[in-house]
Parts: structure tokens; sequence; C-alpha cells
């Protein structure tokens, strides 16, 4: 089982990169970098290759709609190139409010599209002259649109790797089946090991059923907070405003996956309460319903036995990458942290 974290830089992006060094040491394996609105993740992934050595490093995900096909399997083999074949392509939809509120473009056919560009993304490694007739994107643009003058290209560099891994963040039940079947990785968002199965079971499985034998095995990326001790149950409460964001203001009514993923865990009354709370404008009393059960089981946080029996329950749901966010006063305590649990996942 590998261990991972999700870069956070809300003390500085800078002063983040240089404590990542200390975790390489410790046994971190690969850094998630999101891109929400804020700093874009290429630059910062690109910053974090010249100063790290060994640590794997994954977007954490680049929005499909953003970039177009091409450019995102350029951006891919340049950050393969500068960490020297240490980058994971980490894609997903994001969601309505950012793609069509942020970027101005419409967010249609996420399935679709995720098809369409790991296709495309796979042709561009392959130095192969870049034609493709897809539902969604036609290279080069066929007559009547443009200019007419577009032309079958190939990537003018030597990739370091002519097939970089992709990674794809999905709930739903055909984007889950969609990435087991196309992708090297899997990451969910709260991931409860002991629902894994009744929840995304059939998805994997119609997934895998297609799955190229060259793929390999599915990488499983699961997220959990992490804090080890006999005292730190109080840091749950630290997930509440961040679940009440997800299932309450994370879109619409019928529009927010994760208040789906919520109510098929078996929590509808709690799912509609959060969102009519959060969506109100009642942010604090939303977070306040969030069940503690659910942050629990999602989290690794509790006694040395208690997160013990957690990975076990991850390992034994399929999660091969445990991808945590170490609760710690100080930058020590996190470096412990991490130096525990590699030695527990293993």
């Amino acid at each position: 089982m590998r261990i991972g974290m999700a870069l956070n830089y809300s003390g500085g992006f800078k002063e983040s990169v240089a404590e990542l060094a200390d975790y390489e040491k410790a046994g971190l394996d690969i850094v998630f970098v999101a891109e929400a609105y804020s700093f874009d993740a290429v630059s910062q992934m690109g910053y974090i290759a010249a100063k790290t050595e060994r640590l794997e490093i994954a977007s954490g995900i680049l929005p499909i709609y953003s970039r177009t096909p091409a450019l995102l399997a350029m951006t891919a083999v340049g950050l393969d190139y500068v960490s020297d074949g240490r980058f994971t392509l980490g894609l997903g939809a994001s969601g309505p409010q950012v793609i069509e509120g942020f970027h101005g473009v419409p967010y249609t056919a996420p399935l679709g599209r995720t098809r369409e560009i790991i296709e495309i993304c796979r042709q561009v490694w392959r130095r192969e002259r870049l034609e493709y007739e897809g539902k969604h994107y036609t290279l080069p643009l066929p007559p009547g649109q443009g200019t007419g003058l577009g032309k079958p290209l190939k990537l003018i560099n030597h990739p370091v790797r002519p097939r970089i891994p992709i990674v794809v963040a999905a709930i739903g039940p055909k984007n889950v089946e969609l990435a087991a079947e196309l992708a090297e990785g899997w990451e969910p968002i709260f991931y409860v090991p002991e629902k894994a199965a009744d929840v995304w079971g059939p998805s994997l499985a119609a997934g895998r059923a297609k799955r190229q034998e060259e793929l390999g095995e599915l990488d499983v990326i699961a997220q959990a907070s992490l804090a080890i001790g006999d005292d730190v149950a109080g840091l749950l409460e630290f997930g509440r405003p961040m679940a009440a964001l997800y299932i309450g203001g994370m879109g619409a009514k019928g529009r927010n996956f994760y208040n789906d993923l919520a109510r098929r865990y078996g929590y509808e009354k709690e799912a509609e309460a959060i969102q009519e709370l959060y969506l109100d404008g009642k942010k604090e009393e939303a977070a306040a319903l969030v069940p503690h059960e659910l942050l629990e089981s999602m989290s690794l946080i509790g006694s040395d036995g208690f997160v013990r029996d957690r990975v076990a329950a991850m390992k034994e749901s399929g999660v091969t990458t445990l991808n945590i966010a170490p609760f710690g006063a100080t930058h020590e305590d996190r470096v412990k942290l991490i130096e525990r649990i590699k030695e527990i996942a293993a």
C-alpha cells in the first residue's frame, strides 16, 4: 500500500513544498496537487519536481474542460520530463459551478469527454499523428470548421515514458465503471471501506470486465484524515465543514454528486437536511448535522489499534494507495505520523 497526501498550502505554498522533502524521507510515496480556482496545479507540480527526488507527483485533479485534450497530453509529458518519470495525470470532471462559473465552458457529457481525452492523450504519448474522430473531439478540425488548414501532427519530443499513468476521480456509477475500464487508477472521495462494495462494486466489476491486461491492476486511491493517539477523537470535528460543503453546497439540488453519495451510504435524511441548510446560508447548522459515524468511518483518527483496524479494512476493500491528511501540531509531528502510517500499512 502506497502512502500519499494532498498538498495543503494554506500556510504558504513554498513553505509546504519545503516540508515535502522531510515527508519524502519519512516514506511518503506520492503527493496530489489540486486545481480548483486558485493557483493552477501545473506550475506547482513543476516546482515540486525540482524540489524532490523520489516522490511521485499527481494532479488531483486537472479538470477535463479547462484544457484541450492535446494540451492535457502535452502537459503530462512535460511534467513527466521535468520529474524524470514521476508524474501521474489525475483527471476529473469537477462540477458545473466551477466549470461554467469560472471557466465559462458548458458542463456537458463528462463521461464521453473523459473517455475521448484518455484515448487522445495515449495517442499523443505514442507519438502518432493526431487524427481522432469522436463525438466530442475531432482532430484535426473537420471541413467547414475553422480555416480548413489544420494538419495531423505528432508530438515533437520523445516522452520519458510512452505511457503515463492516468487516475480518474469518480463517484458516480458510470464514471467509476469508466475508471475501472480505462485508467490506471481510481480516486473516489468520502471513502467508507465497509460500504464500498455495495456502492461501487457493480460498477468496478463492469469496468474491470472490459479492462485491458496491459493496464495492470486498478490502483484504488482512498482519502483519510490521520491522527494517532488516545486523545485525538476531537479532531474528527475538523472534518465537518468540508463534509458539509460538499454534501450541501457543491451543486444545486438534484445536481450534487456528493449529496447523492451520502444518500447511497444510507444517510438520506441527513443529506437532505444538510443541503437545505447549506443552500440557505446556514453553514454551521449544516455542518452540525454531518453524522459522526460518517466522519469516523472515513478517517484514520483514533488510537493506534483503531488506526490499524481501519487500515486493514481499507486494504480488505481493495485500497492500494492511502491518501492521508496528517493532523499534527508541528511539522515534526506530521513527519512522525507519516513514518507511523508507513509502518502500519506495511
